[in-house]
């Protein structure tokens, strides 16, 4: 296991303040939240943890994406059943498998590809979210990079499978995505062939703080910040050396 299931930490987290400026609307068979200018063809796809795709931190996260170049689209991967507090955990989880969620992402992302044909495609993925955005980066995954942060539910051999470029934001303070686990995926990125990958560690801050961090403490709010920074510059030098 490259990180562990999620746990208590994956349901604590502060709202953060603000209106969102997109919409959303169908699209693909999910409802996804769309942001962005609508010929753009760079797409970020960001796999939400188990808050969903109407928590209003990951929609102003894909607000301020949308400011920076890209068309953004947050979908339904939880077939709209949100987690509630932490006492349902285990009885989601359940119903909230690889077999069930896998399906429902592939899908979302093919379509996307083929149908809306952008030149580049990223996804970033939180927490639950990540291990989607991994398992497409593999030679068969519809992404062409993506950026995770605090990750759960990966596993080693999902990483094996890497073969796009990837970037990894982890928290210090992590039941999920531990020290120990940390290093068993640097050391399985180490051994891919031309593999692109970036790993930051976030001193003093905990699993969940890219999305559901307390911003009023200046260590989380720099922390969260930096993260969308260095995924953005990320995609942005990715999709730009394809282009070469």
């Amino acid at each position: 296991m490259a990180s562990n299931p999620p746990g208590a930490c994956c349901v604590q987290g502060t709202y953060h303040e603000g209106d969102a400026i997109g919409k959303h609307q169908d699209l693909f068979g999910l409802e996804t939240y769309l942001v962005g200018e609508e010929q753009n063809d760079k797409i970020i796809v960001i796999l939400t943890d188990i808050y969903g795709h109407h928590f209003k931190n990951v929609l102003l996260i894909a607000d301020e994406i949308s400011k920076k170049g890209y068309k953004v689209l947050v979908p339904d991967i939880l077939n709209g059943d949100p987690v509630k507090s932490f006492d349902e955990l285990q009885d989601w989880l359940v119903h909230h498998g690889p077999e069930t969620t896998s399906p429902i992402v592939d899908s979302f992302l093919q379509k996307v590809k083929t149908e809306l044909k952008p030149k580049f495609l990223g996804g970033i993925g939180y927490c639950f979210g990540a291990k989607y955005a991994v398992q497409n980066l593999s030679t068969q995954g519809y992404l062409d990079a993506a950026a995770i942060a605090h990750p759960s539910f990966i596993t080693i051999d999902e990483v094996k499978k890497i073969t796009k470029p990837i970037i990894i934001s982890a928290a210090e303070i992590d039941p999920i995505f531990t020290t120990e686990l940390r290093h068993k995926t640097e050391a399985e990125l180490a051994k891919l062939k031309n593999v692109r990958y970036q790993i930051d560690l976030f001193h003093g801050v905990a699993h969940g703080y890219a999305v559901r961090g307390d911003i009023k403490e200046p260590l989380v709010r720099y922390s969260k910040e930096k993260t969308l920074i260095d995924q953005l510059y990320f995609f942005d030098s990715v999709s730009n050396l394809s282009k070469l």
